[in-house]
């Protein structure tokens, strides 16, 4: 990642400019289940849904041929609706909210095709990144009266082996596609990025569960996932520089 970045800055022959990007992401956390019932072979898929803002540095080495490179912040939370926690009674109800706090470094390889003047359609692809800052689990609880309380949060990046939850690693490895539009200063790009590193700290579900459930608490099976993002960014470039 390092040595990619070094590459493109070294390269530079040909235009640069310095611009700032907000927009809409959603992180998909696709994780097998730990629960012993649940099929091996199915991934859930928790989507959380934010915003991401950063700083991005945009070169072209020769015609049409360029890097952007840039740093951003993403927020990104989810809500399940309330659930009685009890089949039989409509109270306690209860919902869980899910946030996280990720920054991401990226290098964004990219083609511009001029269509007029100062317009392109953009194609690029890179690696990112992404170091998770935080990502908590809250649970709340709504009594008869309408009075709703916190129950308890559980920070999914601290783990312990007295927990009773699989937790996930800080560090993760994204590759991205995407396309976007350019008009002198300004652009619109929207890609897809897969995880390619698995984010479970763990190796298999019994690591956890097995003190716990012992010998029935599905020991083998291997943990796995990955952690994808989709996104769609509105940029402007306020500094622009011609070699």
């Amino acid at each position: 990642m390092i040595s990619a970045i070094a590459v493109s800055v070294a390269a530079q022959e040909g235009s640069s400019a310095l611009g700032l990007q907000f927009g809409f992401a959603q992180t998909d956390f696709r994780t097998n289940s730990w629960d012993p019932k649940a099929d091996g072979k199915e991934l859930s898929n928790l989507g959380l849904n934010g915003t991401k803002i950063g700083f991005v540095w945009d070169a072209t080495f020769v015609k049409g041929f360029g890097s952007m490179i840039g740093l951003n912040y993403t927020f990104g939370t989810h809500s399940s609706g309330w659930v009685s926690k009890n089949e039989l009674f409509e109270y306690p109800k209860i919902k869980t909210q899910d946030t996280y706090h990720q920054l991401e470094l990226f290098v964004d390889w990219q083609y511009k095709f001029q269509i007029a003047g100062d317009t392109y359609i953009i194609l690029y692809t890179g690696p990112t990144l992404q170091c998770h800052l935080a990502l908590t689990e809250t649970e709340f609880v709504r009594t008869v009266n309408g009075e709703d309380k916190t129950s308890h949060t559980i920070h999914r990046y601290d783990y312990n082996d007295a927990d009773i939850h699989t937790d996930y690693k800080r560090i993760n490895v994204t590759w991205g596609v995407g396309v976007g539009f350019q008009y002198d200063r300004y652009y619109i790009r929207g890609g897809y990025d897969f995880g390619l590193i698995n984010p479970y700290k763990i190796g298999d579900f019994s690591e956890v569960f097995g003190p716990v459930y012992g010998e029935n608490s599905d020991s083998g099976r291997a943990t796995r996932g990955r952690v994808d993002q989709w996104s769609i960014k509105l940029g402007i470039f306020f500094w622009q520089s011609d070699k």
